[in-house]
């Protein structure tokens, strides 16, 4: 693509060089730059990109984006200097790669939890419907049926393009995505332009970046203010910020609820570890889920279903064929009547959710016992409420390590543990070897008894000071249970 091209829907404050050039490739890694690429020195949270275009140039960028025009400038190369590149960087690279969000339907799923399933849960519902999808998610991303492993819940705005841009290459018609509080923030989605967007839920979580619970909220409700006339927004009237998060949304807003008026309803009918009978819209359902959180989830689906123009028979039909997405409330059963549950519940309100769904099948005819913990290097506030958490609801508690990351496993225990009373802490031991939480919830555990291991879910690893060792609360749940 013809640089000018390239540059026509930002705004240089000046450029140094020429503007004909062919450019090859966008890149704001310096380490994959090409021959003819063009380098965006984007000022991270870590480093800035601006130390990093001698080595761009090096490896052949024929253009830099910058926000400041180095002293040296270089034979040949062509700077465009902007005031903001974090601005810039999303339409530069939709433009690139022929904006392909104006070929294929996006649906933005954003919220504190839930975006995992109910994106991928749309991702199956309209491939079982015969549409070629795309999806983008914190456990995989997928081109129709090809798996690219996903490295962040949004990847940068150079391989969120990329990867729209062989979604369009491969007939793809719809595309669902997770929209994280970080991705908006740093405006990874700048650019792209939205078919629908869907808000699940928000509680705390991310305030080691956001700071405020003010900048979390603001951060999710920049993208409905940003969807265009043409979109729809489907939000959960539930949650307190539900209606929050549409007041300016120039898009059509639509409400879900399982506890009041709204313009799609559901609710429970029967419930076992397999699996609820709901009634959804007026309509009765088998589906492969349990719990009231999921049934927000799939209200989700059915009413971004219904504003992409699908039929509610349609739509229920393939929903009771669904399954629940990996480690999201999956269940592993012993040979002797014990369930497992592993779950990705990492936030208060998650584990919460996750616990509440438990008791709703267990109805008081078995005891719980809650294998957790809380990540390293993230936001330290909510450990105690976490602990908190786990107690309440369960009969026995079991904190362990999570993801220490670069802090010591035993101090974030202890910050777990400084949120319970003497009374609490009779049910609670800590064991900071994760294996050998799970085994000894195993040993704890009776006929009828359920453990729920959460935290990690889909996760096969646990990082170490910078180090992934592999690790995976299914396979432990199993080897523990000997099946």
């Amino acid at each position: 693509m013809i640089l000018e091209e390239l540059i026509q829907k930002i705004k240089p404050e000046e450029i140094v060089g020429g503007t004909s050039v062919d450019i090859t490739g966008v890149e704001i890694d310096s380490r994959k730059v090409k021959q003819g690429t063009m380098f965006i020195a984007m000022r991270g949270t870590q480093v800035d990109g601006h130390q990093f275009i001698p080595k761009a140039i090096e490896q052949g960028a024929a253009a830099v984006l910058c926000e400041q025009i180095p002293e040296e400038k270089a034979e040949g190369v062509t700077y465009i200097c902007v005031k903001d590149c974090e601005d810039c960087v999303g339409t530069v690279a939709t433009t690139f790669y022929g904006n392909p969000t104006k070929k294929l339907r996006l649906v933005g799923v954003t919220g504190t939890n839930g975006k995992t399933t109910i994106a991928t849960l749309l991702y199956n519902m309209f491939r079982a419907m015969g549409h070629k999808c795309g999806l983008l998610s914190t456990v995989c991303n997928y081109i129709e049926g090809e798996a690219v492993p996903a490295s962040h819940t949004t990847p940068d705005p150079i391989e969120l393009n990329q990867l729209l841009h062989r979604m369009v290459e491969a007939g793809c018609e719809y595309a669902f995505m997770e929209c994280s509080s970080h991705a908006i923030a740093q405006k990874r989605i700048g650019g792209l332009t939205f078919a629908g967007g869907i808000f699940t839920n928000l509680t705390r979580d991310h305030l080691d970046y956001h700071k405020t619970f003010e900048n979390y909220r603001d951060a999710k409700k920049k993208f409905f203010d940003d969807l265009p006339k043409t979109a729809f927004a489907v939000t959960n009237a539930d949650d307190k910020n539900g209606l929050v998060m549409t007041q300016n949304c120039k898009a059509a807003v639509k409400t879900y609820s399982t506890r009041s008026m709204a313009d799609y309803t559901a609710h429970i009918v029967e419930c076992h570890f397999e699996g609820m009978y709901l009634e959804m819209d007026g309509h009765e359902v088998g589906v492969q889920f349990i719990g009231k959180f999921n049934v927000s989830n799939l209200l989700a689906v059915y009413g971004a279903a219904r504003m992409l123009g699908k039929q509610p028979e349609d739509i229920l039909v393939v929903m009771s064929t669904l399954k629940s997405v990996a480690g999201r409330l999956e269940p592993i059963r012993s040979n002797d009547g014990v369930t497992g549950i592993v779950d990705y519940a990492h936030t208060p309100d998650a584990l919460e959710n996750v616990l509440n769904a438990i008791h709703e099948v267990l109805n008081g005819k078995g005891k719980v016992i809650t294998v957790c913990g809380a990540g390293g290097n993230r936001d330290k506030g909510k450990r105690p409420l976490m602990a908190q958490e786990a107690v309440k609801q369960s009969d026995r508690v079991i904190i362990t390590s999570d993801n220490p990351r670069f802090e010591e496993p035993q101090d974030i225990i202890n910050d777990m543990l400084a949120g319970l009373s003497a009374q609490q802490m009779k049910k609670v031991v800590s064991i900071v070897d994760r294996r050998e939480a799970i085994k000894t919830a195993c040993m704890m555990a009776e006929k009828g008894d359920v453990i729920l291991v959460a935290g990690k879910g889909h996760e096969d690893y646990q990082d170490v000071k910078g180090v992934k060792h592999h690790f995976d609360d299914r396979e432990e749940l199993r080897n523990a249970f000997g099946i």
